[in-house]
């Protein structure tokens, strides 16, 4: 009961934005679990790569904030990994997309 207590007063703790903002931050996280069914053309390049920043970003605002967020720099640390999966993904398709593009038309007659 007092481990209870004191995780409920304390400074992190779910009556604080430091608590519910990384909890809100898993929806990014599952978000981007779940556009790893959907094809590599269905991905936006600029939105993950945008995305990929702001964790970045927010994994050192975790870490420098004090009290130091350990959840919010784990969400940001699973955030990353995912988007940096879904990026490599679209840019697999997209580059070769560009290759199909660039194919001379004398060559697809032999």
């Amino acid at each position: 009961m007092a481990a209870m207590r004191a995780f409920w007063n304390s400074p992190v703790g779910p009556k604080t934005t430091h608590f519910w903002g990384p909890v809100a931050n898993w929806g990014f996280v599952a978000a981007g679990l779940v556009d790893t069914q959907k094809p590599p053309e269905m991905i936006s390049g600029n939105m993950t790569g945008v995305m990929c920043v702001y964790s970045c970003l927010f994994m050192r605002f975790a870490w420098m904030v004090q009290p130091r967020n350990y959840l919010l720099f784990g969400v940001h640390v699973s955030n990353e990994a995912v988007q940096l999966y879904q990026f490599q993904r679209w840019y697999r398709w997209y580059s070769a997309q560009r290759t199909v593009v660039r194919e001379p038309a004398i060559l697809k007659d032999i």
